[in-house]
């Protein structure tokens, strides 16, 4: 991403100089400590007002499959996300609808159509809190 906040605003913010602020950032994006900015749009001036992650099983668990599955999933304009899990669950898919009717039309006919996939649920979101800001933890 080509764009970023202006060295001014985040200057004043910090209470440091823009200069000092511009050349600081610029380090920590070297230092790929800062990798991108981002723009926090509404799902619902996207029209995608339902927001759900579902929990995928595949099976074989192989390379191929893994490998195909994330490729289909990255690929479809309702997935916003694809998470490689560990436990129970290979994958959760963060995926976005104009309602519930296209939410099932999704799962029933692009999930459940793949034959890799042995089974998955999906859980609705009613509300999402995000940190954009969050505070490094305690080295070990």
């Amino acid at each position: 991403m080509n764009s970023r906040p202006p060295a001014p605003i985040i200057a004043r913010k910090v209470g440091v100089a823009p200069s000092t602020c511009l050349e600081r950032t610029r380090l920590l994006r070297e230092r790929g400590v800062i990798r991108g900015y981002h723009a926090d749009i509404a799902p619902s001036a996207l029209n995608r007002g339902v927001q759900a992650p579902a929990s995928v099983q595949v099976c074989p668990l192989s390379r191929t499959v893994i490998d195909a599955f994330k490729a289909f999933a990255a690929g479809l304009p309702e997935v916003t996300a694809v998470f490689m899990m560990a436990g129970s669950d290979d994958f959760v898919i963060h995926v976005s609808a104009q309602d519930n009717d296209r939410l099932h039309a999704f799962l029933v006919d692009k999930l459940s159509q793949r034959k890799e996939i042995v089974g998955f649920r999906t859980s609705i979101i009613f509300q999402h809190l995000a940190k954009h800001d969050p505070a490094p933890l305690p080295g070990a």
